[in-house]
């Protein structure tokens, strides 16, 4: 069967390995590679000729930066951006300068010695997410910087592979790296100019046809085109797929298109992930094994000093640099795909590409048993030195008390605090951007500067005597996180959160908060409110509207997260106390009557509890002597029947 009998016989013991890493909770491409070196030409020799699985794999490659690109947003860098965009740079060169000097104390001649460099300065998005995920930390402030200067890195990935390949060839190198520059400055313009305006309009029209196997093939087509074109254009196959992927995340389908190809990119990337297994020669590994530990210990420790300094270097305090430091010390797949590069340009040697291979492998299998050391670390720490303490403004004398915490100090949470300010209720902020840190500090609020799920900081915000906690993040990872975090320290206390849809508001409800709000919808129900008030549309008929409106979206989110009977009782309780607001026209029977004389509750059963006369004074639960006037609004609380029969004698000429 040739090639189709290879690759049956690779998904069969990559399944196999995939299964043991999954039994030992390892990543799975982990499993992956050692069911390559397994089957490779090194060891069993079961699959000897590997060149048409290479063919195959670099499909892999190039769904896997097309699935970066549909994932890279600038928004998940904004509150992290700082050392993102500047500290991550400084990491990279630094460890390519330490990786340099590390491969000519090994006798590796110059272009090696930077390959390795480059190779080793690389961190692990997949083991680190992974790590992350298992340990309930996606979310926390430490996540968060992690993830931020894993997203730089894996760009950094695109201009070294048009940068690596030329070191090879000094003489003619700066001229075809300059050509290369020209090259994908042309391409990027192209793309990024006629195709955000090409690829998402062609997206519209499939994803218009409802067909979801066309839609697939469109995106799968889009990618691997694209990259094809910038391989005929004498550019990177995987950086053009990279760039598409960039150019589909800010059109409306991006989320979809992510969705549909994962399956596609992991089944290639197995493929991938097996095939950098087969060049990896176990002879090599056990010949030099204390060289390869000794290594992975070197650099490990460089890599995760240096990550630890830069975060402290951007202000960051207690846990996170030390979380930072064992979350990222390790050597990613990435480098997988620069190694197999440098193999394929003759930039590297199969020695080096076997030394890079072992090391990323080893210090992968390490990161969760490091990142798993953070909290004991720093709690050792503190129990040594004085641990830093959390930078706090306007915190009252009294301490804090019976209020409300606020997590978020962007507008939405500035705009509640105003609110609680002008009441002159107790509360405080916390928020994890320094920027706008400062601007609660300039507007006299309480806040802290901190992240909400670390010990700290619920500490330093006394949740155990808060009234309320509100959540302001539209974040799904963040606020679920938040959630958890606080009701383990504090069981039973009432938080509000913004939530982004039905889905996030059904999620937090089964985390037990006590109410999700969804603003967009909110903000659509004011809008539609005021303009059916302009155009004089009779307040009851708005209100029962609104109303509608809420009960419809609401009530899947609640019944999916409480006994139906209950829901039911609490929609007979609501239906017994709505209100009505009926409007006195002229010549209405009730106008110059008082409520006494009008006899209200003995006709009708309902009650009077606000008037609004004249469109500005609000009378609320007004006198019995109070005389109806005409174009008085009048709100009656009782049931259905009840609230018709006062709508009854109020239209009564």
């Amino acid at each position: 069967m040739g090639v189709a009998a290879d690759i049956i016989i690779i998904v069969i013991v990559a399944l196999i390995g995939a299964l043991a890493a999954q039994k030992i909770k390892q990543p799975l491409i982990l499993g992956y590679i050692f069911a390559g070196i397994v089957v490779g030409p090194y060891t069993t020799g079961i699959i000897g000729d590997i060149h048409e699985i290479e063919l195959l794999a670099e499909i892999g490659v190039a769904l896997l930066l097309f699935a970066l690109g549909l994932e890279f947003s600038l928004n998940e860098l904004k509150p992290v951006r700082n050392i993102a965009l500047f500290g991550t740079p400084v990491q990279i060169v630094l460890t390519m300068v330490f990786g340099f000097c590390i491969g000519r104390y090994l006798d590796l001649s110059t272009p090696h010695a930077l390959w390795l460099g480059a190779l080793i300065s690389l961190s692990s998005t997949m083991v680190t997410l992974k790590t992350l995920m298992s340990r309930g930390l996606v979310g926390t402030l430490s996540s968060r910087v992690m993830i931020g200067m894993l997203i730089v890195q894996d760009l950094a990935v695109i201009p070294m592979m048009i940068i690596l390949p030329q070191l090879s060839n000094p003489e003619s190198g700066l001229t075809l790296l300059g050509v290369a520059i020209v090259k994908s400055i042309v391409f990027l313009v192209v793309m990024f100019y006629l195709g955000r305006k090409i690829l998402p309009w062609l997206l519209v029209h499939v994803a218009n046809w409802n067909s979801r196997e066309l839609f697939i093939l469109s995106i799968t087509a889009i990618g691997l085109g694209v990259g094809y074109a910038t391989y005929l254009f004498g550019l990177s196959f995987a950086f053009g797929a990279f760039v598409a992927g960039m150019v589909l995340s800010d059109s409306d389908y991006g989320h979809q298109a992510l969705s549909e190809i994962v399956p596609l990119r992991d089944i290639f990337g197995l493929l991938f992930f097996t095939s950098v297994g087969m060049l990896l020669d176990p002879a090599y590994l056990f010949e030099n094994w204390v060289q390869i530990v000794s290594l992975v210990i070197i650099i490990g420790i460089f890599k995760g000093t240096l990550f630890s300094v830069i975060a402290k270097l951007f202000r960051y305090i207690n846990i996170v640099p030390i979380a930072v430091g064992l979350g990222l010390f390790q050597v990613g797949e990435f480098t997988f795909v620069l190694a197999r590069l440098g193999l394929e340009t003759k930039g590297i040697d199969q020695d080096l590409y076997s030394l890079v291979l072992a090391l990323s492998v080893l210090s992968m299998m390490l990161t969760p048993f490091a990142s798993a050391m953070a909290a004991p670390l720093y709690k050792f720490k503190k129990r040594l030195f004085q641990y830093e303490p959390l930078q706090t403004e306007n915190i009252p004398d009294s301490g804090l008390k019976d209020h409300v915490v606020i997590v978020g100090g962007g507008r939405v949470g500035q705009h509640i605090a105003q609110i609680l300010s002008q009441l002159h209720l107790p509360f405080v902020i916390i928020e994890f951007n320094h920027q706008r840190m400062l601007e609660c500090k300039a507007a006299n609020h309480p806040v802290i500067y901190g992240d909400m799920t670390q010990a700290t900081v619920i500490e330093a915000a006394q949740l155990h005597a808060a009234r309320l906690l509100l959540i302001t993040t539209a974040s799904v990872v963040i606020s679920q996180s938040i959630v958890e975090q606080t009701l383990h320290a504090r069981a039973g206390l009432h938080i509000i959160v913004r939530a982004t849809g039905p889905d996030h508001a059904r999620a937090l409800y089964e985390k037990g908060v006590y109410m999700a709000v969804l603003p967009e919808m909110e903000a659509g129900l004011e809008i539609a409110r005021q303009s059916l008030l302009h155009l004089e549309f009779p307040v009851s008929v708005i209100q029962q509207y609104t109303d509608a409106v809420r009960q419809k979206t609401y009530a899947p989110i609640y019944q999916s997260n409480a006994d139906r009977q209950l829901l039911t009782k609490l929609d007979n309780i609501k239906n017994i106390l709505e209100i009505s607001w009926v409007t006195l026209m002229p010549g209405s029977s009730l106008i110059k009557k008082s409520i006494k004389d009008a006899a209200v509750r003995t006709k009708t059963g309902a009650s009077v509890v606000g008037i609004i006369q004249q469109g500005k004074t609000f009378h609320s639960n007004p006198k019995a002597d109070y005389a109806f006037q005409e174009g008085d609004l009048v709100a009656v609380v009782g049931n259905q029947e009840e609230r018709n029969e006062f709508k009854k004698i109020a239209e009564n000429v």
